[in-house]
């Protein structure tokens, strides 16, 4: 996988060599000279010296050929213009930004990011995991990141119409907190059926996020 950092600092350098030992192509950009030249000793990757939030440097790093963009500095405008750009301009089309402000995460979210998270373990395990962020939302991280409250709207089409839930086998360690259908808010419990575009909440363990995304996207066939 082709992943784009940018923000060289601890987070960033922690996170390009975590993605490194696991094989990934990472290129880093970082605006401070000094930080760029001892990056480039300790890292086998690629240091662009430039701002991510600028379009020359977002283009030298080649971004749009990027499976994941990343920004993790300390300035919570910088990741979102960065988010915008990744994903307007270049199309991304997974963008993780890092919030300083847990105030900033719904406008991360709605410019560009498609998840905002302030943890370094969650962020490695939203990438290693194959989530299609498109489908499913990272609401909150519990536990140091071992778990999550996700939400996911159910498709038009989806194979689990009126199914129950008594009749839907989830991940171990998944529990349905919440259903969202059109103005009304359902506290679920084991006769509630499914219908198309309820927006389901689910807490759920890091590992077992692609396996209830998998079930919960499920359309008939």
């Amino acid at each position: 996988m082709k992943i784009i950092i940018m923000g060289g600092g601890k987070l960033g350098a922690h996170l390009a060599e975590n993605m490194l030992d696991s094989k990934h192509t990472v290129r880093l950009i970082e605006r401070d000279k000094n930080r760029c030249q001892r990056l480039a000793n300790e890292l086998d990757a690629e240091i662009i010296c430039g701002d991510g939030t600028e379009l020359e440097s977002l283009f030298e790093a080649d971004t749009d050929s990027a499976d994941c963009f990343i920004a993790v500095t300390g300035r919570d405008q910088d990741n979102l213009v960065a988010c915008q750009l990744a994903k307007k301009q270049f199309h991304v089309k997974k963008v993780i930004a890092r919030v300083n402000n847990p105030r900033n995460s719904q406008a991360m979210r709605a410019f560009g990011a498609d998840i905002a998270v302030s943890s370094t373990e969650v962020i490695t395990s939203l990438i290693e995991q194959e989530v299609d962020v498109a489908e499913m939302h990272l609401l909150a991280t519990l536990n140091k990141g071992r778990a999550g409250i996700c939400a996911i709207t159910l498709p038009d089409d989806t194979a689990l119409r009126r199914r129950t839930l008594n009749e839907i086998s989830l991940p171990a360690g998944t529990l349905i907190i919440s259903i969202v259908r059109g103005d009304a808010l359902i506290i679920p419990n084991g006769s509630t059926a499914m219908q198309p575009r309820d927006e389901v909440v689910a807490v759920c363990s890091a590992g077992s996020q692609k396996e209830l995304l998998r079930i919960l996207s499920g359309r008939q066939p």
